[in-house]
């Protein structure tokens, strides 16, 4: 086999597999959200294909001609990397749930095996290449540089250039794709073996394959670097929508009552909002993550001249809110698009009566949006007085709810818990409003807004409540905010 071809079948093989791995991630965010612990269990079996791959990919180049073992390696390897999409889709109908369990189930059903069989073919390609004992260590460590080369390659392209541009599950057709096509010429070339039965077997297989995951479920409408999206209508004349992102409802919008707030959590906000002294009067609102962009809306409605300004990660979660969601941008309602600590870092300081925190990866904030570090950011663009409104899902013990209690406190003078009797007292599960000033919060406001509609929500304040509530939740800092763990599922 010539150097460069050799190479070039290193390269592409390992490139393969990186590039699965990171889409992976994606494919799996509908089902499992987008934590710490999918990544986790992706890369761990990923790893574990490759390990085992390797190992066997070598021990069988010992005993079957080389030359006849890399078409049919990257044969079965392009087939496996098609049968990613229906595998995801078979694991998900089977209601496995979002626990480690569940992520494990998830990764080896659909990625364990591609990664094992493409990862046969490094150790396949430097038995052929080995002709002198004596540069052993040099062919090794050759195509072992080509092989990571090939992965580091495949993880930049994928993460920073196709993720961003193309759906994720055209990529993975397009690599099995070409998998198949390479294999089919490395047996006819390289195998020096005409074509059989088998060949057209294997073309008949792959075309199959093609199709399983053309026609495989697609939970997704529209599908960012970030988030699997969809919009479902939820009235009869179209007017009321809900937005899906990964595995959350993030939004329920009227599109002709901004002031109509569905969720229960969105009505804790709207009494916030409301309680804000004096009533009726304009505030400047800041909003780290968009969504369907409810609560501006609300803010727009209830309070005439008020500024809103969203911090959104997801280009394309404006585009949808603009144009399926009524969302009309102008000099009061402005998008920044970018990371919601990033951004919060170019806002003046003391600019916002209101800052509310709802932004999600997953089930959980993601936990840059969760530290010391961060709240004292938030503190900083607060002008005197002004109210933090963080948007919290947890669920009994509420570690999460907890540590970020403590968090607040930390940077904070006051600090509250604001939600339903059940969930704040650690009952039930669901969305709670945690709450932050430097000066009294508006207890008597809440209160009053709160039963204006007829709400049943406990706010608690008092700081034997405060310290009782938190008990000894860890405050998290940015070397230390484990927020995919200390969520109770």
């Amino acid at each position: 086999m010539p150097p460069f071809v050799a190479g070039l079948i290193v390269f592409g093989a390992s490139a393969a597999v990186l590039t699965l791995e990171i889409l992976a991630v994606r494919l799996l965010a509908p089902y499992l959200g987008i934590t710490i612990e999918v990544t986790t269990g992706v890369i761990g079996t990923v790893l574990a294909g490759i390990a085992l791959g390797t190992w066997l990919g070598g021990r069988l180049a010992d005993v079957v001609d080389p030359r006849r073992l890399i078409g049919p390696i990257l044969t079965v390897g392009g087939v496996l990397a098609l049968a990613v999409i229906p595998m995801v889709s078979l694991a998900a109908d089977a209601g496995l749930g979002t626990g480690p369990q569940a992520i494990l189930v998830y990764a080896v059903t659909a990625f364990f095996l591609p990664a094992a069989v493409l990862s046969a073919a490094s150790p396949t390609v430097v038995k052929l290449q080995l002709r002198d004992l004596g540069e052993t260590g040099s062919v090794v460590g050759r195509y072992s540089a080509i092989g990571t080369t090939g992965a580091i390659v495949g993880s930049f392209v994928t993460g920073f250039v196709l993720v961003s541009a193309i759906p994720t599950r055209p990529i993975v057709i397009g690599v099995g794709v070409v998998l198949i096509a390479a294999g089919i010429v490395a047996a006819a070339t390289l195998g020096r073996s005409r074509p059989s039965g088998l060949t057209g077997l294997a073309i008949v297989i792959a075309a199959g394959t093609v199709v399983m995951a053309i026609v495989a479920p697609n939970p997704c409408q529209r599908e960012s670097a970030y988030f699997c999206i969809s919009v479902e209508t939820a009235s009869a004349d179209g007017s009321e929508r809900l937005l899906r992102m990964d595995t959350l409802r993030h939004a329920y919008v009227d599109l002709d009552d901004p002031t109509a707030l569905e969720f229960a959590y969105t009505r804790l906000l709207g009494d916030v909002v409301a309680a804000i002294d004096p009533a009726s009067a304009p505030i400047a609102a800041l909003h780290i993550g968009g969504g369907g962009f409810t609560l501006p809306r609300y803010i727009e409605a209830t309070r005439p001249g008020s500024t809103n300004r969203v911090l959104e990660l997801d280009p394309l979660v404006l585009q949808v809110a603009r144009e399926e969601l009524g969302l009309v941008t102008t000099d009061d309602l402005t998008v920044v698009i970018g990371d919601g600590r990033l951004s919060l870092a170019d806002e003046p300081s003391g600019r916002y009566d209101l800052v509310i925190g709802d932004a999600f990866a997953g089930p959980a904030v993601p936990w840059h949006l969760t530290t010391t570090e961060f709240v004292s950011e938030v503190q900083r663009v607060l002008r005197p007085g002004g109210i933090y409104a963080a948007n919290i899902i947890d669920y009994p013990p509420l570690e999460l709810a907890r540590a970020q209690l403590a968090t607040f406190a930390e940077v904070f003078e006051h600090v509250g818990v604001f939600g339903p009797a059940s969930r704040v007292d650690g009952t039930s599960g669901g969305n709670v409003i945690l709450l932050a000033s430097d000066e009294p919060l508006p207890e008597a406001a809440l209160a009053r807004v709160d039963q204006a509609h007829g709400g049943s929500a406990t706010l608690i304040t008092g700081q034997s409540e405060i310290d009782s509530f938190i008990a000894d939740a860890p405050v998290l800092r940015d070397d230390y905010a484990p927020t995919d763990q200390l969520l109770t599922r």
